[in-house]
């Protein structure tokens, strides 16, 4: 087992789906297998535009053949597994890239930062994770009720041991952070605003009065990826969830012909009839789990 870097992008020729699924080429197949039961970072390069740089964390389960291409492999992914950071991490920090395995002996940067997948050592793991999850306001709480704390001490920086990591992406992966998390990236995406009827209210303590809804819920094993959430206020998120609305592959707002009040959901959705969307591509709703909206929520 051992941490990687896979490098990803949304105009990826390969057919990827992070929460799901990584394409690769025979050539990187003992590295890939050196991930599976362990924890990956994805990479966007920084020659995609707006690069998100080190922006997601996810568990390898195993790896295949790919039934459809010779010569091709999938990682799967584990369910539940994959998570945005808080915030992406640049692959420069202050005193130079914070993947520190990409240097060659001179301090420079080597020829495996080019390499699509990479073997992370356990620091770099450690130090892209906290930067990831990193926020003014703390994302994970130094101690709780409900999980272990994560203060690895105060003053000079402990010793760094390899399953504190592990222990430290495990409190990660509850179901309380993860929802903090999930809450934080979609939010960002559709800059507080309610994707069905346009409204950016905030509240006198300042936070936005919209949540960040999952198209595909957990419980059907929706994954908590940014492209499967949106971001709805109380009433378009109680009819989303009802599936008295849905949406159509374009953003096309669906009304359901079994509502009792057509007329009013109308008078409160965008005037356009469609959903806004996120500036990335990536992060618009993906066809793939706005289709299981339709076909097992949306009331015809």
């Amino acid at each position: 087992m051992g941490f990687g870097v896979f490098i990803h992008r949304s105009d990826s020729i390969y057919d990827d789906s992070p929460a799901e699924k990584y394409q690769f080429p025979s050539q990187y197949l003992r590295r890939v297998e050196a991930c599976v039961d362990d924890w990956i970072v994805y990479y966007e390069p920084s020659k995609v535009a707006e690069t998100k740089g080190y922006f997601a964390i996810a568990k390898v389960r195993q790896v295949i053949p790919d039934p459809g291409i010779s010569g091709m492999y999938l990682a799967l992914i584990e369910p539940g597994t994959y998570l945005d950071f808080a915030n992406p991490v640049p692959f420069n920090g202050a005193t130079g890239p914070v993947e520190r395995g990409v240097l060659n002996d001179q301090g420079r940067i080597s020829g495996r930062a080019q390499s699509a997948v990479r073997p992370l050592s356990p620091e770099d793991f450690a130090r892209i994770v906290e930067l990831g999850f990193e926020e003014d306001v703390p994302l994970l709480p130094r101690s709780d009720n409900d999980v272990p704390s994560l203060d690895i001490g105060e003053g000079e920086q402990a010793p760094f041991i390899y399953d504190q990591q592990r222990d430290r992406v495990t409190v990660t992966m509850s179901r309380i952070m993860r929802d903090r998390v999930f809450r934080r990236v979609v939010l960002r995406a559709y800059d507080e605003r309610c994707a069905i009827t346009g409204l950016k209210l905030i509240n006198g303590r300042g936070r936005a009065e919209v949540a960040a809804a999952h198209i595909r819920p957990v419980e059907a094993s929706g994954p908590d990826i940014v492209s499967n959430g949106i971001a709805l206020s109380g009433t378009a998120h109680w009819m989303f969830d009802r599936g008295l609305i849905s949406l159509a592959d374009n953003l096309e707002i669906l009304i359901s012909r079994q509502t009792n009040d057509p007329r009013g959901i109308r008078s409160i959705i965008n005037q356009s009839g469609h959903a806004l969307a996120p500036q990335r591509v990536s992060d618009r709703p993906h066809p793939h789990f706005l289709r299981w909206h339709r076909e097992y929520c949306f009331k015809q």
